[in-house]
């Protein structure tokens, strides 16, 4: 099946928000990391969401190109062609474009999708992020807003964040040291957001913030607040109606307890971003392969080596292998195994 079609991309979000379960996102820089994702969610028959960061898209494109945008679009168009192996839905994203990067980041590939479109085709990627969060709330949607009125033309979606992730992870507004009081997105925000959105006609997704921090941290480490989503998502009802909702993002779940992301579903989240935990799970059996094959691997005191054991393709078989489980371990905290659309 090729890439989610825009009307399949909204049915995967509103399945998701009746069936109170989310998507894992996964990022990727790579054919090889790609691959790894498409393959966790088919394993599951889950459909699910993968995404190109701009620093993920400039190491795509190589070290002698080094071309965010080029990346972006040679890495999407070999999921494209990949996806039609797989018998589920996959929407392609990116993550975490910040606002000096829309016109050297967004806009050209939002121009790709709409070459394509124009020719019949789908748009290149499904949706796409702008993380306007370290700016005030109205800046954030005067940059937000056009954009989406001209992406929702060709059926592409925009995800926006109000409030701040802390940590840093390549691009996000955050930084170690975010002052607490805006980890924390209030409801007059997201009441505010709702209002400049609504009248938009298309689909579109917001990462609020409830505590959540980019990074590595062990389980427990974040403290989360999942009630904040539930009293935004209420105070929108209350603002414009029973059905008025958000499609939720949850960034920065590694370090979460297992029962404050089931949590987090009920109220709304259907996309959670999974990046620090593939990485990890994708370096791990490299490290372990040279450390127990390190004669091998190098030509010590003279020797040949042993050129079955620094092949590349030796050790990223192992690693896709294991960023695959990763994805199908994320696919089952947030229970969309099994569900694919798709059948």
């Amino acid at each position: 099946m090729p890439i989610a079609t825009p009307q399949q991309y909204r049915e995967m979000l509103d399945a998701a928000q009746a069936g109170d379960y989310a998507y894992p996102a996964i990022n990727v820089s790579s054919m090889v990391t790609a691959n790894a994702a498409l393959k966790g969610f088919a394993e599951k028959k889950s459909d699910g969401m993968i995404q190109v960061s701009t620093g993920g898209g400039a190491f795509a494109s190589g070290l002698g190109v080094n071309d965010l945008v080029l990346g972006a679009i040679s890495i999407a168009e070999h999921i494209h062609r990949m996806a039609e192996r797989y018998d589920v839905l996959i929407a392609l994203h990116t993550d975490h474009c910040p606002p000096d990067k829309i016109d050297s980041f967004m806009v050209p590939l939002i121009e790709e999708s709409e070459s394509r479109v124009a020719d019949g085709k789908l748009p290149l990627y499904s949706s796409h992020m702008l993380d306007a969060s370290n700016l005030p709330l109205d800046e954030n949607l005067d940059l937000s807003v056009p954009l989406y009125e001209r992406m929702a033309k060709i059926g592409q979606m925009i995800e926006i964040e109000a409030g701040i992730v802390g940590g840093e992870e390549d691009g996000s507004a955050g930084t170690a040291d975010t002052p607490a009081d805006k980890l924390y997105t209030t409801p007059e925000d997201m009441v505010e957001v709702f209002r400049r959105m609504k009248e938009i006609d298309g689909t579109y997704m917001f990462a609020a913030t409830f505590g959540n921090v980019h990074g590595a941290y062990k389980p427990g480490a974040v403290k989360l607040r999942p009630e904040i989503l539930k009293q935004g998502q209420d105070a929108i009802k209350a603002e414009f109606g029973d059905e008025a909702l958000f499609h939720l993002v949850f960034h920065g779940g590694s370090g979460s307890e297992k029962a404050q992301i089931k949590e987090t579903l009920e109220y709304g989240v259907i996309k959670m971003n999974v990046d620090t935990d593939t990485q990890y799970a994708f370096t791990r059996p490299i490290a372990a392969h040279m450390l127990t094959n390190y004669d091998e691997v190098l030509k010590v005191d003279g020797e040949v080596g042993n050129k079955k054991k620094y092949d590349p393709r030796s050790y990223l078989k192992a690693a896709e292998e294991a960023m695959s489980q990763r994805v199908m371990e994320a696919v089952d905290d947030l229970d969309s195994g099994g569900k694919s659309l798709l059948g």
